[in-house]
């Protein structure tokens, strides 16, 4: 049995450029109504902090790629970017 060791990363989910964002807008619109006018462009996206095993740094990149690509991010409007912290 090969070793592994325990890795945790960061995978950050984003809409590609030019996809529209309505939450980010809907967001810049209520950052205007609440005081905080110097705002002027929001975009949403989302993060997940991820531990895995793994045998090293480069099969955890490999592992959270595809993890990323098959359930994720929507590869068609989303554009993913993985962080190893180990």
């Amino acid at each position: 049995m090969r070793s592994q060791m325990v890795i945790d990363a960061t995978v950050t989910v984003r809409l590609k450029d030019g996809v529209l964002d309505p939450q980010g807008r809907t967001i810049l619109r209520s950052l205007g109504q609440v005081g905080f006018p110097e705002v002027s462009h929001v975009r949403t996206g989302r993060t997940f902090d991820i531990r895995l095993n793994a045998k090293d740094r480069r099969d955890a990149e490999a592992r959270l790629r595809a993890m990323s690509e098959k359930l994720l991010a929507n590869p068609v409007i989303e554009a993913f970017e993985v962080t190893v912290h180990a």
